[in-house]
């Protein structure tokens, strides 16, 4: 990288505003340029009064000396004093690698690979328990936790779902509940992602099982699916405007069903992260009555963990229970 040393950061920014100033500056838009490898690079030419090691910006409160980095007129003051990182920084999707294709780029992030982790999990489980051609007579606990799931995935659609026609839908339900559960678990776990906490994860699962629901209304039913949209008994001058407002109230369920679980995982996990770092700067000011104070903050901590925990299960129940009685509207048109 070519630098420009006419031009002088300004020194009353802190470090972290006046690195992205520079970065900015340069045009350094790559995300996976942004990482810590990259920024370590283009740091390598400065000349520095003491070494100083920026770890990635999305652990936390990082305390920083007072060293500058010099590259003739370029100049990034030091001064020290905590960097504290967004509580969304989480959920930050960062390329591993990627292959460059004119004006595509493709990549492999850690979103990703977590999916990627979750789908081989669920087979692995299902594929350990189903081999040779069924479980034990006497279970074991993974076994237990396999019939579990079916079990209770096979109770929510004999409920939701009305005719004769619910069994063959029955292995799309169990896979969707089975994805999103184990993928909302997974993000509890520390150092993880949870791949469900972005919009657009949720948002293409919900639209692509709500365009197959809709199929379904028009292969059992025809153009009659569109009576779905007009209720019987109303009368002939509301019914424009009832079927404008069940139709956008129709088209509005996908756009619900991925908002509602992004959001939820979103939240609970920024809360969780928030009170965490206070929790844990709390803990290390050296100071008795901090120290006895702190305490407070880690049983809440505790206890929200617990109930993220909760929210991860009744989210994926609550995702599934919405998709059987879509479903059920569709097939019987109630």
């Amino acid at each position: 990288m070519n630098f420009d040393y006419n031009h002088v950061v300004i020194m009353g920014l802190n470090q972290r505003d006046s690195i992205w100033k520079l970065l900015n500056d340069y045009n350094v838009n790559s995300l996976k340029r942004r990482r810590q490898a990259e920024i370590d690079a283009f740091f390598e030419p400065f000349e520095r009064a003491q070494r100083i090691r920026f770890n990635n910006w999305q652990n936390g409160i990082e305390l920083l000396d007072g060293a500058e980095w010099r590259n003739g007129d370029i100049v990034i003051p030091g001064g020290g004093g905590p960097v504290i990182s967004s509580p969304l920084d989480q959920f930050f999707i960062d390329p591993l690698f990627g292959l460059d294709m004119g004006n595509f780029y493709l990549s492999f992030t850690n979103e990703s690979l977590f999916m990627a982790v979750t789908v081989v999990l669920v087979l692995s489980l299902f594929g350990v328990v189903t081999k040779k051609g069924g479980g034990k007579l006497v279970p074991n606990a993974w076994q237990s936790l396999v019939e579990l799931i079916y079990d209770f995935v096979l109770n929510l659609v004999n409920e939701q779902i009305g005719g004769n026609v619910k069994q063959k839908f029955f292995p799309c339900i169990l896979v969707t509940f089975t994805f999103s559960l184990f993928c909302n678990l997974q993000g509890m776990i520390p150092f993880s992602f949870t791949v469900t906490s972005h919009f657009l994860i949720t948002l293409a699962l919900s639209f692509s099982i709500f365009i197959g629901i809709t199929i379904v209304g028009f292969q059992r039913h025809g153009l009659h699916f569109f009576s779905f949209l007009l209720p019987a008994g109303v009368p002939l001058p509301l019914a424009p405007f009832l079927v404008l407002l069940e139709l956008i109230s129709y088209c509005f369920r996908a756009l619900s069903l991925g908002i509602r679980l992004f959001a939820n995982m979103m939240a609970g996990h920024s809360l969780v992260k928030i009170l965490s770092g206070f929790a844990w700067t709390m803990l290390f000011l050296n100071n008795i009555f901090y120290f006895i104070g702190d305490l407070g903050p880690l049983f809440i901590v505790l206890a929200l963990t617990g109930l993220e925990l909760g929210v991860a299960i009744l989210q994926a129940y609550v995702f599934t229970i919405l998709i059987c009685i879509y479903l059920n509207d569709a097939i019987n048109l109630h």
